[in-house]
């Protein structure tokens, strides 16, 4: 009786875990798929973009031996369209590509007014209403993010007038071309979608033009600096289902340092004996500096604090105004900034907008009368502007705990009026300065952890 019972004791058991693994294998099929994490950016993409522009042309005349930076600004969006290849290298994932764009602006106004008593005005205008570039890129792909430098054809439609005694003595409408060089970051959204910052220097060449009585000439230096965010679409590739996965935590210090350029369009005039002359101030150059924050994080939003110091290369020793009998140096040795922050976190990766508090100190020289005078002070205003954040990786030498970041900020720190020693001339500058800079940042706290 008991080889009965453990016999159809055995092969009850059997029966129910023959029929326990018959029910998990009827279930497997059932279980979700893992989160696609891994980003391919070979493929072609299509995207549209916007963006604010500042002119740096330098003019020189003739007729009256002055030298003018004619700085026309404004906004400008347009389309791109592009084909990256991506493969390995000691770097990393390597990605390069090709990329075309055009673009609608009004980059206008920034002219100059020169007007030295009985001489008759003369009065400088100049637009680019379009242009477009066709270029490379190569840059290092860490998963999700691609950081890119580009390079390659650019042409726009230059506007250029010059009257003279209110009655127009020049205008020309003409397409230059020339070449172009910057940088940018590129994310992932989500899906195939993903958003760029980007910055694009354009040197559309010089030109001299002969006109009027007494065979005038004036030669012009076109050269735009371009500020822009993009999104695109990728068209096909491996991406469509990926997923940003959760958003990584950005809570506690930081410190960091950063490095970039800046260009100024500092709207200026010398009053006094007779003359009242409007123009520009371009000081350009290298900043650098450091900074540090303090970040907190609800769900994917984050807001915080940061502030940075900087010194700076800017210098504008090129202009000449009052019939070539007054020069200018000018020259923004430190600034520095205090502002808020607030984004969203897309995985690992930080989209940010920022404002607040900025100040620096302002050096002018002007030579005029054969006297040399000079004014320092330090002047404040605000700073606005915006950026990509994202995990640094190269080579393996950096940590969980290291980012890198890529900004724009636009600094305008007011208007200063002084009296040019015992000239009779009185000088008026108000300073504006537009910044592109890479960072770096080393988080003390909770490490920002790439997911990829």
């Amino acid at each position: 009786m008991k080889r009965i019972l453990l016999a159809s004791a055995a092969v009850f058991l059997g029966t129910a875990v023959s029929a326990q693994a018959a029910d998990m294998a009827a279930k497997a099929p059932y279980l979700k798929a893992p989160i696609l994490t891994v980003y391919n950016w070979t493929g072609f993409y299509i995207g549209v973009n916007a963006g604010v522009g500042i002119g740096r042309d330098r003019t020189t005349h003739n007729f009256n031996g002055d030298s003018l930076y004619i700085a026309p600004q404004g906004g400008f969006g347009g389309g791109q369209i592009g084909y990256n290849w991506q493969t390995d290298s000691i770097l990393g994932p390597l990605v390069y590509g090709v990329e075309a764009d055009i673009q609608g602006a009004g980059l206008s106004g920034g002219g100059a007014t020169v007007a030295p008593g009985a001489v008759p005005s003369t009065v400088y205008s100049q637009k680019n209403d379009w242009f477009g570039t066709v270029r490379g890129r190569v840059g290092i792909a860490t998963g999700p993010v691609l950081s890119y430098f580009t390079g390659g054809y650019a042409y726009g439609n230059v506007k250029s007038t010059i009257t003279e005694a209110g009655v127009t003595a020049f205008s020309n409408n003409r397409t230059q071309g020339g070449w172009t060089i910057g940088s940018g970051v590129e994310a992932a959204l989500g899906g195939n979608w993903t958003g760029k910052i980007e910055y694009l220097y354009l040197n559309l060449g010089n030109k001299s033009d002969a006109f009027g009585p007494g065979t005038q000439v004036t030669n012009t230096e076109i050269r735009e600096n371009l500020f822009r965010v993009g999104l695109n679409y990728r068209i096909g590739g491996t991406n469509a289902g990926y997923i940003a996965p959760v958003a990584a935590n950005w809570t506690g210090w930081y410190l960091g340092g950063n490095i970039g350029s800046g260009t100024g369009r500092d709207r200026s005039s010398l009053t006094g004996l007779g003359a009242n002359e409007q123009f520009n101030l371009a000081p350009d150059g290298i900043n650098g500096g450091v900074q540090a924050g303090y970040n907190w994080q609800a769900a994917n939003w984050v807001y915080g604090v940061e502030a940075d110091i900087q010194a700076s290369s800017q210098k504008d020793n090129k202009t000449v105004v009052g019939l070539g009998l007054a020069a200018y140096e000018q020259k923004l040795p430190w600034f520095g900034t205090v502002r808020g922050r607030i984004g969203y976190s897309v995985g690992s990766t930080l989209f940010y907008a920022t404002g607040g508090h900025a100040y620096g100190g302002v050096k002018t020289k002007i030579t005029a009368l054969g006297t040399t005078n000079s004014l320092s002070k330090t002047q404040d205003g605000y700073a606005v502007g915006g950026g990509i954040e994202t995990p640094f990786k190269l080579l393996g030498l950096f940590g969980p705990q290291w980012t890198s970041k890529t900004e724009y900020l636009y600094v305008d720190l007011g208007r200063s009026t002084d009296l040019v020693g015992t000239t009779g001339f009185t000088s008026s500058t108000k300073v504006s300065e537009h910044i592109f800079r890479t960072g770096l940042n080393y988080h003390f706290n909770s490490p920002i952890v790439a997911k990829y």
